[in-house]
């Protein structure tokens, strides 16, 4: 099934933040703007074990407990299993996430893409989510960005294991959809080269947002168009980076960063552009993408996505965009 026929809407919720992403969130902060998420129409809500060790989950789990099942979709994401097991947070080997999920539980995690750990995590997300069952599933983070230069033996891995696994309870109706959750565009390009497995879709986070999307642009989303899958794209924010925030990429923004979001705040007020709505149309913008999920802690965020989404934006505003070479010239523009 395609993924844009199962999602229910263009816009989405990113649950990291609800696992203490960055900081430690009040649960009351937190179920209540998944409740601002749902009042606001939004139906498709994205999460995953390693966000928080469970605790993204438990709190989605709780905040959605009572609503119509039939109603909304989840995506989570194997390849981790939370124990009961207590550990030093501190000494994760998280790679580049070490300190994003410092604030979460201290709960062990265990990095595990076999087919086994697969249906073991899918179960347990079930408990953590209270529902029967989810509708995508996502395999995490077998990129460079977590495994450096192991990670073509954790992809081999997950092809022996989790993808299989996946696309048989996909095959026997369990899910409708599995792919790849990813930050980097290779695994990807790697799974779609491949004649089996058979992936639906994908989440790819950080690679197709205003400030960085040249890679994904020309090496994946032509192969996800042709063969009618889908891209939901996650970080459209690029970390918080392009709302002027002070991250991009898990760590603090470059100058090079920084310039570039400044130079297209320039032209974006001098067109009255909110840099939201500009990130969120921009991603849209592309065939190959069937949603965004931009990820909130805060009640009042939420509206402020939904805007962005309805917002008017002038054709000016793009061109002039393209015209200062801030966009790649190849990139589909919502104009």
């Amino acid at each position: 099934m395609a993924i844009k026929d199962i999602l229910p809407g263009r816009l989405g919720f990113g649950a990291a933040p609800l696992g203490n992403m960055f900081r430690d969130i009040p649960e009351h902060e937190a179920l209540a703007t998944v409740d601002a998420a749902w009042n606001d129409g939004i139906r498709y809500f994205d999460n995953a074990p390693f966000y928080g060790a469970g605790l993204a989950e438990i709190r989605m789990g709780e905040a959605l407990a009572g609503k119509p099942r039939d109603q909304y979709v989840i995506s989570t994401k194997v390849g981790r299993v939370i124990l009961d097991e207590i550990e030093d947070v501190s000494a994760r080997d998280l790679g580049e996430k070490g300190d994003v999920f410092k604030h979460g539980r201290p709960n062990k995690i265990v990095n595990d893409y076999s087919a086994d750990a697969t249906l073991r995590s899918i179960e347990d997300s079930l408990k953590r989510l209270k529902t029967d069952h989810i509708e995508i599933a996502f395999v995490h983070d077998i990129a460079q960005d977590f495994w450096g230069d192991r990670w073509l033996e954790k992809f081999e891995e997950a092809r022996n294991g989790a993808f299989k696994a996946l696309d048989r309870l996909r095959d026997e109706g369990v899910i409708k959809a599995w792919g790849l959750g990813v930050n980097r565009v290779e695994p990807i390009e790697l799974l779609l080269g491949l004649d089996e497995p058979r992936p639906d879709a994908f989440l790819l986070a950080g690679r197709y947002t205003l400030l960085d999307h040249d890679k994904a642009l020309q090496r994946v989303m032509p192969m996800v168009t042709e063969r009618g899958l889908g891209i939901v794209v996650g970080g459209p924010y690029s970390s918080g980076a392009l709302v002027g925030g002070p991250n991009f990429e898990y760590a603090p923004a470059t100058p090079a960063i920084l310039k570039k979001v400044a130079d297209i705040k320039a032209i974006a007020d001098r067109h009255g552009v909110s840099m939201k709505a500009a990130g969120l149309q921009f991603s849209l913008a592309n065939p190959a993408v069937a949603a965004v999920i931009p990820g909130a802690s805060r009640p009042g965020r939420i509206a402020e996505d939904s805007a962005a989404l309805r917002e008017t934006i002038p054709a000016d505003f793009w061109r002039e965009i393209r015209t200062a070479g801030l966009v790649n010239p190849d990139a589909p523009l919502p104009v």
